[in-house]
């Protein structure tokens, strides 16, 4: 008879992926993936493979969990500039309150893994486009609805966007101090005018 699983796989992979995002993957061990997520070796290995599959998931499931969000953000608010506003303040204020300065999980597997990793590699570049889309979608709607200048140059600025919103979990993990990074947001969204 097949044993019943006695946890909630979704959660686990939650778990593993906040594990993975503190300390990188070369720095977490199976054994503290074991001790980490309260489950033995024999039902982390049937349920998600080895550290690496299990990695991928766990930074699968966070690459999904961010665009929702993302989506879901810029969704409900139709003042573009507020918006983008808005949605610097958060990630500034979620780099402020980590008590363990993880930044962002995209960015810290990039400067871990990259140019090392091929798979990671075409994950990290759909990652990118997917992001830069909907920044691009979202400025359009700005520029459509006469929120942004008719001429203004929307791929330099989705890219410039993309660059900051990154830019900011890694300059938070050494200095998170808000009105400086504040300051310098509001300088880049000045553009936007």
């Amino acid at each position: 008879m097949p044993r019943v699983k006695q946890f909630d796989e979704k959660e686990v992979l939650t778990k593993a992926m906040n594990l993975f995002w503190k300390q990188g993957y070369a720095a977490t061990s199976v054994q503290d993936l074991v001790s980490h997520l309260g489950i033995n070796r024999a039902s982390l290995y049937d349920t998600y493979g080895d550290k690496e599959q299990l990695f991928k998931k766990a930074f699968e499931l966070y690459r999904k969990e961010t665009k929702e969000g993302l989506i879901e953000f810029l969704k409900n608010q139709p003042n573009i500039k507020d918006g983008v506003s808005a949605l610097f303040d958060a990630a500034i204020d979620e780099a402020i309150v980590d008590k363990d300065r993880k930044g962002c999980f995209v960015v810290n597997t990039t400067t871990a893994l990259i140019p090392s990793d091929n798979h990671l590699l075409n994950v990290l570049e759909v990652h990118k486009s997917d992001i830069e889309t909907l920044f691009y979608e979202y400025l359009k709607r700005g520029r459509d609805s006469d929120q942004i200048k008719a001429n203004s140059d929307l791929k330099s600025l989705t890219s410039l966007l993309y660059t900051l919103y990154n830019g900011i979990r890694v300059v938070s993990k050494v200095n998170p101090e808000k009105q400086q990074l504040s300051r310098s947001i509001r300088l880049a969204l000045s553009l936007l005018e």
